[in-house]
């Protein structure tokens, strides 16, 4: 026995040795003639633990029906907003591996490889049929531990180098580094022995990657991370068996262990007993069948269509969809049609979850540096999974890819990473039944279908599913479902009965041995709205109680609108307030209804939860976009990101609070809105071992925008357009 653990802890090391050395070199993981067949799984930074757990345990996934896989070698670019094909990834590749500055590196990874979307008067300019603009791509690369921004020209094969200024914090992480990072811990003997020390076999460690924020001295001139390791035995779920206690700091760039932390020798490491989550670990005679099989059947297929590629038209809607590596999904130019004249409005010119601040409130040493930026550390996009169909989306759902590119510019498919489907819940679009005291036997009612645009990404134990949502009403609903693990910690304890009252557990005794963590989500959208024009306005509709006047009424109250329109970005920086309600407009000042009011859209506040931390915490530093749920900002193509360019180890210096403390002019001005959902998470031990979805959205809703209710001339369902589905016989 002891023999095989030798050979296989020599195998382990072995294939540590070898990946590395590829990493060293700068290796593509595939030839890129091949890069059309790689999917997310080949570059996930979690793979290196999954497939290991994969191989031992069977899936079950076997019988799902899949999408077609679409082949993306022919894809051309149709409008000037489309993402970079895989030809054009592949130019780019070539046209920097003999510039100058990568060309005379020893070492140097790409960042980010993205199109650089051109000037918006010239998009808002461009009609199908006209050229596209200069293709280009902005790319983010690290040359012997330098961060630069290029843009390259894919026409001519320019090459620009852009200034960032002296910003703190490095790019987000590739996927190549935080594999890397996760094996880097295996090559130290140290590091082994205190494993084996713990008890656990190195064929059952699972590592994680986790960004270290920034405190201080030591998180400066370099990029460090910090790995934290699990053992899988016995379960899919090592997150609920944590090796509590044990911090290695590493080196992103040499991938030298510069520190191992190991203070948790006396905790145990939690039984795996209960702790599996798939259905095929379950007891099948005890399995919950508590509703029947349901699907909403469509007879004549959806209602919406894609057309090149990225298009979605859907009733009374068109917008431009796209994947993106660090938002996951962008909206781009959202038109309504008015019923009444026909013509298509602008609503929205661009939208995107901009950053998600994850921090965990425990202060101990291996807890406080929890203080996750998932879009600008990890890359919210790179973290998304195929969608699974029946499940994640239903029947006649639209899948669509992403196409990334690796480290070394090699571009890779994130299949099925975007679904697209029409939504009925039974919902309804409005209604009016008449009273019988009137005699008018009216009974009018009008089915409420929703067309949903939707992604999960899984980020390490954490998954969030993002849906847009549109309503033929005109509304738009941005909504976050929170799923997937808890982030657990390991403790001696196995019933609060052994707790002293007066000791702070820092969240919640879920199981033996596991505590759930107290912390906070919160995600931040960047709006870019569009209201009729670019020359916008945003509008705080204080609702006040007024006096009435002694003898005025036999009321003594009553509630007022009063409308404040923001003049400068201070104006415009809101916080919510139960017993202050406002109401938030973006208006366009210069096209009134006709009746005399100003077009708008108004965003109505859900998810409302607010950071309580010191604004001078390190993590609130970097995180201070959530100082506030509502900021209003003039536009600037290089103001997207909430948390800044360079959000990893970042000091803060760069986020959307610096900005808008330069308290610009935002009155009749092309304006960018930023919404905040916030999320307060205490644990509970209905979250052991998987987390049920707990959801929240807020509306971008139109206030004055059409001259009646857009959908009054409806029709109403009638039996004869529906199908009939008959139960199968009871047996």
């Amino acid at each position: 026995m002891e023999g095989k653990r030798l050979l296989r802890f020599l195998f382990l090391i072995f294939s540590v040795v070898l990946l590395l050395l590829f990493t060293l070199l700068n290796l593509p993981y595939e030839p890129s003639d091949k890069a059309e067949l790689l999917d997310c799984a080949t570059y996930s930074p979690w793979c290196t633990s999954k497939n290991r757990f994969q191989s031992k345990m069977p899936q079950l996934l076997q019988n799902s029906p899949k999408p077609t896989r679409r082949h993306h070698s022919a894809d051309v670019p149709h409008h000037p907003l489309d993402p970079l094909t895989l030809q054009e990834f592949n130019k780019v590749r070539t046209i920097l591996s003999s510039h100058a500055l990568l060309k005379s590196s020893s070492s140097y990874a790409l960042h980010s490889v993205v199109l650089e979307e051109p000037d918006k008067p010239l998009v808002l300019r461009w009609r199908k049929g006209n050229p596209l603009p200069p293709r280009k791509a902005s790319v983010i690369a690290r040359v012997d531990g330098v961060s630069h921004v290029l843009s390259v020209n894919i026409d001519t094969g320019e090459v620009t180098q852009l200034e960032t200024g002296s910003i703190s914090g490095f790019p987000t992480m590739t996927i190549e580094d935080m594999n890397s990072a996760t094996w880097a811990p295996l090559a130290n003997a140290d590091f082994n022995r205190t494993i084996l020390e713990r008890g656990i076999n190195l064929a059952d460690l699972a590592c994680l990657p986790i960004s270290s924020g920034w405190f201080g001295k030591i998180e400066e001139k370099r990029r460090l991370i910090k790995i934290q390791c699990y053992s899988m035995e016995g379960t899919a779920n090592f997150y609920m068996r944590p090796i509590e206690g044990l911090t290695v700091l590493i080196d992103l760039d040499t991938r030298e262990v510069v520190e191992i932390a190991d203070k948790g020798k006396n905790i145990p490491i939690p039984k795996a007993a209960d702790t599996d989550y798939r259905y095929s670990a379950q007891n099948i005679h005890q399995e919950l069948n508590l509703v029947n099989p349901i699907s909403i059947e469509q007879p004549k297929g959806p209602s919406f269509t894609v057309e090149d590629d990225h298009l979605v038209k859907w009733a009374n809607w068109e917008f431009h969809l796209k994947a993106d590596p660090r938002a996951g999904v962008i909206i781009s130019r959202a038109k309504v049609r008015d019923p009444g004249t026909g013509e298509m409005r602008n609503v929205m010119y661009k939208g995107f979850t901009s950053e998600l601040f994850v921090p965990y409130m425990d202060p101990t040493d291996a807890w406080y540096f929890k203080t996750y930026m998932d879009a600008g550390e990890y890359g919210f996009g790179l973290q998304a999974m195929p969608l699974d169909p029946l499940n994640d989306c239903p029947r006649n759902a639209y899948y669509m890819d992403g196409v990334f590119a690796a480290g070394d510019g090699t571009p890779y498919v994130r299949s099925n990473m975007i679904c697209v489907f029409e939504s009925y819940g039974g919902d309804i679009g409005w209604r009016h039944s008449e009273s019988p005291i009137t005699g008018m036997e009216i009974r009018e009612v009008r089915p409420k279908v929703t067309l949903v645009v939707r992604m999960a990404a899984s980020v390490a134990n954490y998954d969030y599913i993002v849906d847009w949502e549109f309503q033929t009403d005109g509304l738009i609903r941005s909504k976050v479902g929170l799923s997937g693990i808890l982030m657990v910690k390991g403790t001696p304890y196995v019933n609060m009965n052994q707790v002293n009252q007066q000791e702070n557990l820092y969240g919640t005794l879920l199981s033996e041995n596991v505590i759930g963590v107290i912390h906070d989500h919160y995600i931040t959208y960047y709006l870019d709205m569009d209201i009729d024009d670019s020359d916008n306005s945003f509008v705080k509709v204080n609702i006040r109680r007024e006096q009435t006047s002694p003898g005025e009424s036999p009321r003594k109250s009553y509630l007022k609108a009063v409308r404040n329109v923001a003049k400068t970005e201070k104006d415009a920086q809101i916080k919510l307030k139960l017993y202050d309600p406002s109401e938030f407009h973006v208006i366009n000042p210069s096209k009134k209804t006709r009746v005399g009011n100003p077009v708008g859209y108004k965003v109505v506040p859900g998810g409302t939860a607010a950071s309580l931390l010191d604004l001078q915490d390190p993590p609130q530093l970097r995180g201070a976009f959530t100082n506030n749920q509502i900021w209003v900002t003039p536009y600037n193509q290089s103001e997207q990101w909430a948390g800044g360019l360079f959000v990893y180890q970042s000091q803060g210096e760069d986020t959307l609070a610096v900005w808008s403390d330069r308290n610009r002019a935002i009155e009749n001005k092309d304006i960018v809105l930023w919404y905040t959902l916030g999320f307060h998470h205490i644990p509970c031990q209905e979250d052991f071992p998987i987390m049920p979805t707990v959801s929240s959205s807020f509306d971008i809703k139109p206030v004055n925008f059409f001259e009646n209710n857009p959908i009054l001339r409806i029709p109403p369902n009638v039996e004869k357009d529906l199908p009939v589905c008959k139960a199968a016989a009871s047996a």
